[in-house]
């Protein structure tokens, strides 16, 4: 309790909440008008540069736009006619996990309480929503031209009739949207949708019927909103925000605080790479193809359009387009979860967006074990617990070492709680008496900290895999319907604690009352934590754990068995 307080007094001020957008689809799926885009923050100029055009406000004139959906085997689309932007991605394979604060908000329902937690806005079970254009949340992929007559995410597009369901036998499916008022230059932007794919190519088809040659540019940009795509689980912290990758200046990523103070650096022109938007377990980027003239560069960009309302992009001069001739771009865009074998087949470089930190030298052979274990049990539950068991073996000789430092200590607990009423308060006689038992029973005091030491950062490593990978959701295990959210009904926590608590009976008594006081206490404050991890990770812990305690009892016995030998 003290803690919560703690933490509610001392936590940063929530962001302001995002203003509602003119143009967001409201609750009815109504698009209000007239339209406005959410990144207009400044007057276009007489003669409009690149960033100009992207900034300029929509005309006043109401233009009325449809909005169509499109369903395949994997995700559901909705294309809006404003811009022919894609304003909603449902991944149907994909469930929503259940919110960690729901279980105060049933804990409060039953006490009559109110918990003054908002109402989810998402059902568990339903698909998961990553692209999605809302008063409360917005994540979009938007795409267009920069130059007169030329149409950006703010023009209208007539979309033309055609199939919008992906039927069986059938592998893609086209949605084709006409640019409206764009002059003499016609402009077709064109939707594939593939079967058994996040990715979806998006084409642009240019026709110059004007009597002069057009030099257009192209951009392509991902808007989102400061939020984090999930409800951040207590405890446990992910990066939301964009990221770009070009063979030259290879991944990095760029957070939404850095871009507020000034901090962020695009990378530098190239004709190759990709700009994404990430969250916890998904990623939406544009895939831009590599250049056929390297000259003919990507000029990438990132920046805060307004309050809580970032974007990142990439612009691409196009090659001159002579009267009466045709032209064609095709940028594919992949929206989906981060499946860490399928990233790397994607695009080069993607699977990178599977982020474990500074440990990744470790942690991505730990996945790789992980996903061939699964492959032979089929089940992601029994592979962590395998994978377990496989790291305790590694350390088996480590362990063993620490455990019998241990059992050691045990056993001349009693002759140190003899020396310690002895010399009373002397502590310059009481450590050199220990010192002396010390050499006396060949027991390194330090022998039972320094090979766990070692075997933290696999630990940590493996933390992270569990805690990164997306195949954890949805992944059913005994009652568990889901590895990557809280168990439901307490019970791995539950079994921590109690496992935690037999660790530290087996470990010496600290001969300071106060630091056997804490140690028994330890395992309550971290159960508060595990009450709340994702199931996949306690499941970790618990096995860890229980395999702990099967080995340091064994080497406990058998020294203390030894030691009472000797007497007899």
């Amino acid at each position: 309790m003290l803690y919560q307080k703690w933490e509610q007094q001392n936590a940063p001020k929530p962001p302001p909440a995002i203003p509602a957008l003119p143009d967001a689809v409201d609750k009815s799926g109504a698009v209000p008008g007239p339209p406005a885009s959410p990144v207009a923050a400044a007057p276009a100029a007489a003669t409009p540069g690149p960033a100009a055009v992207l900034h300029q406000a929509t005309p006043v004139t109401p233009v009325k736009t449809e909005r169509v959906t499109v369903k395949t085997d994997d995700v559901i689309a909705d294309i809006d006619g404003l811009g022919g932007t894609l304003t909603r991605l449902e991944l149907v394979k994909h469930r929503y996990t259940e919110d960690p604060r729901d279980l105060i908000n049933k804990i409060s329902a039953l006490l009559g309480l109110d918990s003054g937690k908002a109402p989810e806005t998402h059902t568990p079970g339903e698909g998961f929503v990553l692209l999605e254009q809302t008063p409360e949340r917005f994540y979009v992929a938007q795409s267009g031209f920069i130059g007169d007559n030329l149409p950006n995410h703010k023009t209208a597009f007539i979309i033309q009739p055609g199939p919008r369901e992906l039927k069986d036998g059938e592998d893609q499916l086209e949605v084709r949207l006409d640019a409206a008022g764009t002059g003499p230059v016609k402009v077709t932007k064109v939707y594939v949708f593939h079967r058994g794919s996040y990715v979806i190519d998006v084409r642009f088809e240019i026709t110059n019927q004007g009597a002069s040659p057009i030099a257009p540019s192209a951009y392509f940009q991902i808007a989102h909103d400061g939020k984090p795509g999930e409800v951040q689980q207590r405890f446990v912290s992910t990066f939301t925000g964009p990221a770009f990758y070009t063979e030259a200046d290879k991944y990095h990523k760029i957070q939404f605080s850095d871009i507020d103070k000034g901090k962020a650096a695009a990378p530098p022109r190239s004709d190759n790479g990709w700009v994404a938007m990430l969250q916890h377990y998904f990623v939406s980027a544009w895939l831009l193809p590599k250049t056929a003239d390297p000259r003919q560069q990507y000029e990438f960009y990132v920046e805060r359009v307004e309050q809580n309302l970032y974007r990142a992009g990439a612009k691409l001069p196009l090659a001159a387009i002579a009267p009466g001739a045709k032209a064609s771009l095709d940028v594919p865009f992949y929206s989906g979860p981060e499946e860490q074998d399928k990233l790397a087949t994607v695009a080069p470089g993607l699977d990178l967006v599977v982020d474990y930190g500074w440990l990744t030298i470790i942690a991505e052979p730990l996945f790789k074990v992980l996903e061939w274990l699964h492959k032979w049990v089929h089940n992601w539950g029994i592979a962590i617990i395998l994978l377990t068991c496989l790291v305790k073996a590694l350390f088996f000789p480590l362990a063993a070492a620490s455990y019998k430092s241990m059992a050691r200590m045990r056993v001349v607990g009693p002759r140190m709680q003899k020396l310690k009423e002895q010399f009373g308060d002397d502590r310059l006689k009481l450590n050199q008496a220990m010192m002396d038992l010390y050499k006396t029973e060949k027991i390194n005091p330090l022998g039972g900290c320094l090979p766990i030491v070692v075997q933290i950062p696999v630990f940590i490593a493996l933390y992270w895999v569990l805690l990164a990978s997306v195949e954890m959701r949805n992944a059913q295990f005994l009652w568990l319907h889901d590895l990557s959210s809280r168990d439901p009904f307490c019970i791995l926590p539950i079994i921590m604690t109690a496992t935690s608590y037999i660790q530290i009976k087996l470990n010496p008594t600290p001969p300071d009352p106060v630091q056997a006081k804490v140690m028994m206490i330890m395992p309550l404050a971290f159960a508060v934590m595990f009450f709340f991890f994702p199931a996949g990770l306690v499941l970790y812990w618990v096995v860890n754990n229980v395999l702990s305690i099967a080995q340091q009892w064994q080497i406990t016995r058998t020294i203390e068995g030894a030691k009472e030998r000797t007497r007899r």
